[in-house]
């Protein structure tokens, strides 16, 4: 059976590079267009895992996490932050809230793909 990953961005570009790359690799992949979108998506389906952007318009990535994590649904689901920022604090701020990891863009399919594997175990 194919894994969920809930992609949340902003950006349809990266969006796109994201639902092709892990849907070559066999996922199934359902899209956020913003924090408030995915957090619905998030509670709404089974997901096993999600890629969340930071800053987004409505809800920040953080924001979302921390909501999540609020729901039933979002109680052990693998939270991977996907930005452009690096900054320490931010990441720490996410690893509270309830993210696994953080990856910063530009980033290369192979690392999405490896993270991802790591952290749905597959």
């Amino acid at each position: 059976m194919s894994k969920t990953i809930l992609t949340v961005d902003d950006s349809p570009s990266i969006r796109n590079v994201v639902r092709m790359t892990l849907q070559e690799a066999g996922y199934t992949v359902i899209e956020g267009f913003d924090g408030q979108d995915g957090l619905e998506k998030a509670t709404a389906n089974h997901v096993d895992a999600i890629i969340v952007d930071q800053n987004m318009p409505r809800l920040d990535g953080i924001g979302m996490i921390r909501a999540l994590r609020q729901h039933p649904n979002g109680q052990g689901v693998p939270i991977v932050v996907l930005s452009t920022e690096s900054e320490d604090n931010l990441k720490q701020q996410a690893r509270d809230a309830g993210a696994l990891g953080w990856m910063v863009k530009p980033f290369t399919q192979d690392k999405l793909l490896a993270v991802i594997r790591k952290v749905v175990g597959a």
